[in-house]
């Protein structure tokens, strides 16, 4: 007997996008699927394409409560031993849930099966792609740590292992799926990862959980980076390969603070040399000119160093 999959659509004011996340549902070639949506609270007219979809779905609608809430409710709902959640904006391949079936097959004792996620940047005038590699070794400390673990849509996960370890955290407001890898690490649950790239991560606006509030982001990416060094320490296996991750990912952040907080940027640095006392940066972020700043005059020295060296904004012809 073929395995269910419950395709899990949690949706609000997606009314653009939503009825393409369903349709793909529905096009899995997977055969023993189930397509549930929760609209959350939507105001606009999501929830009328929803419903016209008739019975080849499940679907609740109720106030809005946020993303996890709504995942959590999903889960409830799912009667699937594996799930394929997908943000609403969001679109699956159509062989995406049976390619990370198939490696299932070969690879039983996986909890959580992932792999590289094609990143759609969209506007009114033109649409491309790019995908998101998941670089080697697969470790998936180091590949948390560096933020390559990837969104919702580009896995598969074991619904026994969600329930092990609690759900979604309702009120965490973003980096939903970097905490809930987090406790799913913490909890030894296996990770599986498979070339295949079958899920579509659409970009196409500011006003979405992670560009709304980027401080927000670097806080709550921060506290992640700090309960996993912790963890490991704690175990014993914060080898230097994942402590490096970890800090290489607290300097990037540092980076981007700075232009806009000196002393949040100052602030993440003091965790690096706690950490790390001889850490050095490396790649894109810290190109060659940089590293040698950093090393001679310490990362306040490299920042000035870098805004003085860096051009001036071309002067407007208006």
């Amino acid at each position: 007997m073929t395995t269910l999959v419950s395709i899990l659509i949690p949706c609000h004011n997606a009314e653009r996008w939503v009825g393409q996340a369903i349709e793909s549902a529905l096009a899995q070639t997977w055969p023993e699927k189930e397509v549930i949506v929760v609209d959350d609270g939507s105001t606009d007219g999501s929830l009328a394409v929803i419903r016209g979809f008739g019975d080849r779905i499940r679907y609740e609608t109720g106030p809005n409560r946020g993303g996890n809430v709504a995942r959590n409710r999903l889960l409830e709902f799912s009667r699937g031993e594996w799930l394929q959640y997908l943000d609403a904006d969001d679109y699956l391949l159509p062989e995406k849930v049976a390619e990370q079936m198939k490696f299932l097959a070969a690879q039983p004792e996986t909890d959580i099966v992932f792999g590289p996620s094609t990143l759609e940047f969209y506007s009114d005038q033109e649409t491309r792609r790019e995908l998101l590699p998941i670089p080697e070794p697969h470790d998936p400390w180091v590949l948390l740590a560096r933020w390559y673990l990837p969104q919702t849509g580009a896995s598969l996960w074991r619904k026994t292992s969600l329930l092990d370890v609690g759900r979604w955290k309702p009120d965490q407001p973003c980096c939903q799926e970097h905490e809930l890898d987090l406790r799913l690490l913490m909890a030894d649950k296996k990770f599986g990862f498979h070339p295949h790239s079958g899920s579509i991560y659409r970009q196409w606006g500011e006003n979405t959980v992670c560009k709304r509030n980027k401080p927000e982001v670097r806080r709550r990416r921060l506290e992640i980076e700090l309960r996993a060094e912790t963890f490991l320490r704690h175990r014993n296996e914060l080898t230097p390969e994942r402590r490096r991750a970890i800090n290489q990912a607290r300097f990037e952040m540092a980076r981007l603070a700075w232009p806009h907080d000196h002393a949040e940027a100052l602030g993440i640095m003091k965790v690096i040399r706690r950490s790390d006392h001889g850490f050095q940066p490396s790649g894109a972020a810290a190109p060659g000119r940089y590293r040698m700043a950093f090393r001679a005059v310490g990362f306040r020295g490299a920042e000035l160093l870098a805004a003085w060296l860096r051009p001036a904004p071309t002067p407007s012809s208006t």
